[in-house]
């Protein structure tokens, strides 16, 4: 089925203006389409899902369906239309259409005046994004999480990471396993630390909550002339977890001194002042509706993730990099090396980070 055929699905019956390609997502294919309706110019995103990452697209868009209406009405009516994605129902009163060819369609309304940022380099800037992401989970604080699709099964647990890099280790597929001993023993070494997040969960010592998984600062919309934040974007990947683990992938994310393929390792660490902005913002959204527990382990995400991703890099090194995408053939090494460089300055400053954390939160 062509676009124009999709538009109809969606009941947009307007005058098209205009449709471009929009290239900054990585897995679905989207499109910008704007229409004249009415006399007032209306822009909309016209999505179609990659079912071979996504097999589930439709848990996905019953994930979005309840995690939007619920941030909606949290929102003042005044900024519900910027606030939080709106998203289309077919003619059949789903939110999404598959077409003839088996292709997953959905369709929302553009956020008018919005832009997006890919680096923060700007403390207040980043302070906005933490905000962002801890209203993200203050809006859904209350929200059953367990009622959630998990999209991605044991996306984030860390103990059957380290299960299969073991495995991996000692198959040894690619023969590779006796270049990285040093890596091998940092990974081990702090593996207790790293499944100490997946532990406490099992226990019941921290809350299941909706988690974003995702928390890069590209998936927050911006106003373009206030700068003022609008709307967290980017719920492929929303379901059940730990606040820790959207807190602690913005940090290994936004906070490193380094790209997280950098290959000198020695410009690898985690930013004081980059860590505290997003922190500030982030903690004081959520320390009225955090509990103890959560706010004294948000450190602990920021070292658990880059363990966590050390461990995937590793491991898909070790397997013969067939899962990450590889730009040279040892990228995955000097991937793992950046993040290990980097959870391990983390670990040194873990009383720091404490601090700063205890701080915002007020106590």
């Amino acid at each position: 089925m062509d676009l124009t055929g999709i538009y109809k699905v969606f009941g947009l019956t307007g005058k098209c203006a205009g449709c471009t390609v929009l290239k900054n997502g990585n897995i679905n294919k989207t499109y910008k389409v704007d229409f004249e309706e009415n006399g007032k110019n209306v822009s909309y995103i016209i999505q179609s899902i990659n079912t071979y990452v996504f097999r589930n697209p439709e848990y996905i868009m019953s994930n979005i369906r309840g995690v939007t209406a619920h941030i909606a009405s949290k929102l003042p009516p005044e900024k519900r239309e910027r606030g939080v994605l709106h998203f289309l129902d077919s003619r059949d009163g789903k939110n999404y259409f598959v077409d003839g060819d088996g292709s997953f369609w959905r369709a929302y309304v553009f956020v008018p005046d919005s832009v997006t940022y890919d680096t923060f380099d700007d403390p207040a800037l980043l302070e906005s994004a933490g905000a962002a992401f801890g209203r993200f989970q203050l809006q859904l604080s209350d929200y059953d999480a367990s009622t959630l699709f998990e999209i991605i099964p044991g996306f984030h647990d860390t103990k059957k990471r380290y299960e299969k890099l073991t495995e991996t280790i000692e198959r040894d597929p690619a023969g590779r396993v006796s270049s990285v001993g040093p890596e091998i023993e940092f990974l081990k070494k702090y593996r207790g630390m790293a499944e100490t997040l997946v532990n406490m969960l099992e226990k019941g010592e921290l809350p299941l909550r909706v988690t974003h998984n995702d928390t890069k600062g590209n998936n927050i919309l911006f106003d373009k002339n206030t700068k003022n934040t609008l709307a967290v974007i980017d719920l492929d990947t929303v379901m059940p977890g730990l606040v820790a683990y959207d807190y602690g992938d913005a940090i290994r994310f936004g906070a490193n001194r380094s790209d997280e393929d950098e290959p000198d390792t020695s410009k690898t660490g985690l930013d004081m002042v980059k860590f505290e902005a997003f922190t500030k913002g982030f903690v004081e959204m959520i320390r009225d509706t955090a509990t103890k527990a959560e706010l004294e382990t948000l450190s602990l995400g920021a070292i658990t993730m880059t363990l966590e991703l050390a461990v995937r890099f590793l491991d898909d090194y070790l397997d013969g990099d067939k899962y990450f995408k590889l730009n040279y053939p040892e990228h995955n090494l000097v991937r793992t090396r950046c993040q290990i460089a980097l959870a391990a300055d983390m670990i040194s400053k873990k009383d720091q980070m404490d601090e700063i954390i205890a701080r915002y939160a007020g106590n």
